[in-house]
């Protein structure tokens, strides 16, 4: 499921999504004080293109905290609640659950990309 699900994500949005957020960790890391949103941008690309088959795994030290603090406070409220709609309306329909639940998996990322690792299963 997880290169069929990856080919049906990337067409049907994906490419467009992974590029959005390339650009925005281009721009952010055009600063200094940027450069840490842009690596975070940089993840959230890397899932956006192909969410299927890929663990967040989630650490980190107090540095992190702080950083997720932040982030949640300026932009990770809004887009989980995005992640989240978009995550319950995929899941209305069974074909649309395996897309819904890649949709979690964004949300909760979005709270705390700080000190998270993607990895592949």
């Amino acid at each position: 499921m997880g290169c069929l699900g990856n080919v049906i994500w990337f067409v049907f949005g994906g490419f467009f999504c992974g590029l959005g957020w390339i650009f925005s960790g281009i721009l952010c890391c055009c600063t200094i004080v940027g450069i840490p949103l842009g690596l975070q941008c940089f993840k959230f690309a890397s899932m956006g293109f192909c969410p299927f088959g890929k663990e967040i795994v989630y650490g980190g030290g107090t540095v992190s905290l702080i950083a997720n603090i932040i982030w949640l406070i300026f932009c990770g409220i809004p887009m989980a609640v995005g992640n989240v709609i978009s995550g319950c309306l995929l899941c209305i329909t069974i074909i649309g659950i395996p897309f819904g639940l890649q949709f979690f998996k964004l949300a909760k990322l979005s709270l705390m990309p700080f000190g998270a690792t993607i990895s592949s299963l």
